[in-house]
């Protein structure tokens, strides 16, 4: 080959070697671009499943709260329940006593009255 053949032939490579690393710079581009939407998309989503699994546990949390709240209430009742209970029992026993001691004052009087009149 003469050299004005061979300078060119250099050169015909030269270019064909640098339209190969443009092509390649590019798909690497696209390539990493297509990659940082792809790790976009993933972070949305895991994103958006890591809210819906707190919202998910917040919710069971507060079903859990609810029924540990209307076990107390129902406690607190049955407990009430029975306090007014014995407080009647009480009353009761109270008013008992209450007219045995005014029945023995009356009879004290009574006899009292008696013995001063004999």
């Amino acid at each position: 080959m003469a050299r004005p053949e061979v300078l060119n032939s250099i050169k015909e490579a030269e270019r064909e070697a640098d339209e190969i690393i443009a092509d390649a710079e590019s798909d690497a581009e696209e390539r990493l671009a297509e990659a940082r939407e792809r790790a976009d998309e993933i972070r949305a989503e895991a994103e958006e499943e890591a809210e819906a699994e707190a919202q998910e546990r917040l919710e069971a949390a507060r079903e859990e709260i609810e029924e540990r709240r209307e076990e107390i209430l129902e406690s607190g009742r049955d407990d009430r329940d029975e306090l007014e209970r014995e407080a009647r029992d009480r009353v009761e026993s109270a008013v008992d006593y209450a007219v045995e001691r005014f029945e023995a004052a009356v009879h004290d009087q009574a006899e009292e009255a008696v013995d001063a009149q004999a």
